[in-house]
């Protein structure tokens, strides 16, 4: 009976792990919204309108952004998803996805936990890339539409 008061010791080494992920995924997004707020403090005269979403089950977190008027409407302006998650190695990754208002374009970049990662700049250089906009996206040619070839029956 004494198998049931110890948990096995990949358990316990995951929920450190799922310790350190919440914080590398809670702290990540603040020093995102932090960054925004410090290269654009106020959007078309307003100002930022954050709204955060966390799964810790799951290690997704959203962070909705949107400008408030003075007096305004709030406007969304898009939204920046994170996953957290453990590599193969045991090593913490980010993975965070930029979404804008009115196009369906996004943009993914992974972040890897390496000793020399300074995550608030990290946080910092995304900030400046979600605030330059969506990607430029090139023209796709459209293909001339074919005509289905008239199938011949066979005899047999």
């Amino acid at each position: 009976m004494s198998f049931f008061l110890k948990p096995p010791a990949r358990r316990a080494e995951r929920s450190s792990g799922s310790l350190r992920m919440h914080t590398r995924l809670l702290s990540f997004l603040s020093d995102l919204e932090r960054a925004i707020a410090a290269d654009d403090p106020a959007p078309d005269g307003g100002a930022w309108d954050a709204n955060r979403t966390v799964n810790y089950q799951l290690g997704l977190a959203r962070l909705a952004l949107a400008v408030r008027a003075a007096g305004g409407p709030r406007a969304l302006r898009g939204a920046v998803l994170v996953q957290s998650f453990l590599l193969a190695d045991g090593t913490p990754c980010l993975k965070a996805r930029f979404s804008w208002r009115s196009t369906e374009a996004t943009v993914t970049h992974a972040i890897y936990a390496k000793p020399d990662t300074d995550w608030v700049r990290e946080a910092r250089r995304l900030a400046a890339e979600w605030l330059a906009g969506p990607p430029a996206t090139a023209p796709v040619a459209s293909l001339p539409e074919l005509a289905p070839a008239p199938l011949a029956a066979s005899a047999i």
